[in-house]
């Protein structure tokens, strides 16, 4: 964590979903040294890539309007990146980067299911 903390300051959301995922599997992936040898925590914790635009538009009282959207793209091991595009101006990276981090895990329990219905 010091580490990501290191790198990512002040993304606090994203910083804090990983804390929590890490916490709650530290007891389970210390058992398995094989995970720490293939690196999977780091691998994990770091998105494939973050796109980082600007959306210009104009509002009720016809000014001029720029705000940046997000996408944030995790892995892909299971499948296609699943995900979309915000564009509100109360949002970040450190949000997005958490809304990615923790769809990972609900995709990686949802997608076999899905599989098998098909």
């Amino acid at each position: 964590m010091a580490n990501l903390e290191a790198k990512h300051p002040g993304e606090n959301e994203y910083l804090q979903a990983v804390r929590e995922v890490l916490e709650t599997i530290e007891e389970e992936y210390n058992k398995h040294p094989e995970f720490e040898a293939a690196k999977i925590v780091e691998r994990i914790v770091e998105p494939d890539r973050i796109f980082t635009f600007r959306v210009t538009w104009v509002d009720d009282k016809g000014q001029v309007q720029t705000n940046l959207g997000y996408r944030v793209q995790f892995n892909a091991a299971l499948g296609a990146y699943k995900g979309g595009l915000r564009f509100h101006p109360k949002v970040n990276v450190s949000m997005l980067k958490f809304l990615g981090f923790e769809q990972i895990f609900k995709n990686s329990l949802i997608r076999p299911r899905w599989k098998e219905r098909r």
